[in-house]
């Protein structure tokens, strides 16, 4: 893999941070049918320090949004009626992650959620990580570089968006290129 060319997301990236932001992000998201997810937690170096999740990212072909979920006192009604809404699939790595981190700021029942993990299987993809499933199909390698940077900085890197962005498109990526060579 590290031969192989760096994958970058060149869409457009949106920081949502408000609840203006928030409520026009979903607008379009819940007009989709499948959505790119992932979130980021700041990491701890430490057993007794633990941290909530931070961001969530939400991408479609060409945009990602950023959901900085710190700005937020909680989750916001609208964001998880979004999560619970069965007309959008939702597609990560992981999951079980994630949905830990999400019941720790609310108690909701995410809604047609599609775990890589489990869905490459059935193409013989024995691989579990979102760079070796992402090399394995596009022959090119995803950098984990800003994976432990602080997710509840003032200010997000454009490194970091960048980062960010490209996981949530991947897992979109990924299923939307196996979908359609059944």
């Amino acid at each position: 893999m590290s031969q192989m060319p760096r994958e970058v997301f060149t869409g457009r990236i949106v920081l949502v941070d408000n609840p203006a932001a928030l409520e026009k992000s979903l607008q379009f998201l819940s007009s989709l049918a499948a959505v790119g997810f992932d979130t980021e937690t700041r990491p701890s170096f430490s057993k007794k320090t633990h941290y909530k999740m931070s961001l969530m990212q939400l991408s479609a072909d060409d945009v990602c949004f950023l959901i900085r979920l710190n700005r937020f006192k909680k989750i916001p009604p609208l964001l998880e009626a979004f999560l619970k809404n069965e007309a959008v699939k939702k597609i990560g790595l992981s999951l079980r992650d994630d949905f830990h981190g999400l019941h720790s700021l609310t108690n909701i029942s995410p809604g047609n959620f599609i775990d890589l993990q489990t869905y490459v299987t059935q193409f013989g993809i024995e691989d579990m990580s979102l760079q070796k499933i992402y090399a394995i199909l596009f022959g090119r390698k995803i950098s984990k570089r800003e994976r432990l940077s602080n997710w509840e900085a003032e200010r997000l890197t454009e490194s970091q968006q960048r980062y960010a962005a490209l996981d949530a498109w991947a897992c979109l990526r990924i299923y939307q290129f196996l979908e359609y060579s059944k």
